[in-house]
């Protein structure tokens, strides 16, 4: 099983150079940010898939969701629940 750090206080995002973000949420254990260019990234615990990767694996490093690319979809908002993530497109 991967080993996922959880951290309980505030602490700066190391996601990839000259991304912009607009919107953010954290759920119980992942968090979610969405890009002014419309690109949604993840990372946390993934187990019920809720980092949206098409798989259950986990992460401590932000990952573009590429489904959402693939498909064209420009990314509004996220909103993280307990186990799951909501997004708009």
């Amino acid at each position: 099983a991967a080993f996922i750090s959880i951290q309980a206080f505030p602490a700066l995002l190391d996601l990839p150079q000259d991304l912009e973000v607009t919107a953010v949420s954290c759920g119980s254990r992942h968090t979610a940010v969405v890009t002014r260019g419309g690109e949604l990234y993840t990372w946390g615990w993934g187990k019920y898939g809720q980092l949206g990767h098409g798989n259950d694996i986990s992460s401590d490093q932000a990952r573009r969701v590429e489904h959402l690319v693939a498909e064209g979809l420009w990314v509004e908002d996220v909103v993280c629940g307990p186990w799951t993530t909501y997004v708009r497109v």
